[in-house]
């Protein structure tokens, strides 16, 4: 028995491997995902979870206003439930990437299903955009070993973030937001945010787009560009 269960501890490691990626750059490093830019021209802001029927608009304004471009990780369920916010996120000159079809954690996801999912959310989000997303974060920021290499093959970049505003929790403030995913910043930064709240406190998004003008004046205050992740939006 013991052979056994060591040979399963074993498997479950390799499994769950790359997991805590987004909290340890080393490891990040090592496996080759990007908590950073792969270029450093500037800051990218990047929003997870939607498209959302209020979230995103709000969002969108603020951005348009500012005349800044960010990168949408694109969930394919709310696409599906709201493709013209989609096409109005690609409209407005955005980068659209890639968060899965269902927002689950990877690790209790088989690779076969997991790969179903991936195709689905990438037709999903090309019918609607009209565009191939070409970056992909996992739900959570949570790689399995199975998913990092689906990613691998299909092309894309497998990118976290350097940054976060935790503007998914309840208690979050405005404030405290902006603080948090303005901290230190310099050219490559990633900067994790949300424009959804679907999985995630009721209304979360209202402190998100709260944030976002303190957020978009530092930025520039620091003179540092808003950039696409690919720089290909």
């Amino acid at each position: 028995m013991r052979p056994l269960l060591m040979g399963a501890l074993g498997a479950a490691s390799a499994w769950c491997a790359p997991a805590p990626a987004a909290h340890l750059p080393q490891l990040a490093r090592a496996l080759g995902i990007h908590r950073r830019l792969p270029h450093r021209a500037g800051v990218a802001l990047t929003f997870d979870d939607g498209p959302h029927p209020r979230g995103t608009p709000a969002v969108l304004e603020t951005l348009a206003r500012a005349d800044v471009i960010a990168t949408f990780f694109l969930v394919g369920e709310q696409v599906e439930r709201w493709p013209t916010l989609a096409a109005e996120i690609a409209a407005e000159g955005h980068e659209i990437a890639l968060h899965g079809y269902r927002h689950r954690n990877l690790l209790l996801r088989p690779p076969t299903t997991l790969s179903r999912d991936l195709d689905r959310a990438v037709a999903v989000i090309g019918q609607a955009t009209g565009r191939r997303p070409a970056c992909y974060r996992p739900p959570y920021g949570i790689f399995s070993t199975a998913g990092l290499v689906l990613a691998r093959r299909r092309g894309w970049l497998p990118l976290l973030w350097s940054h976060w505003g935790r503007d998914w929790e309840g208690r979050a403030t405005p404030a405290a937001i902006s603080a948090r995913a303005t901290a230190g910043l310099m050219a490559g930064d990633v900067v994790l945010l949300h424009d959804a709240d679907h999985y995630s406190a009721s209304d979360s998004w209202r402190n998100t787009v709260a944030a976002l003008p303190s957020i978009l004046e530092t930025v520039s205050d620091l003179d540092l560009p808003f950039v696409p992740v690919t720089q290909e939006a």
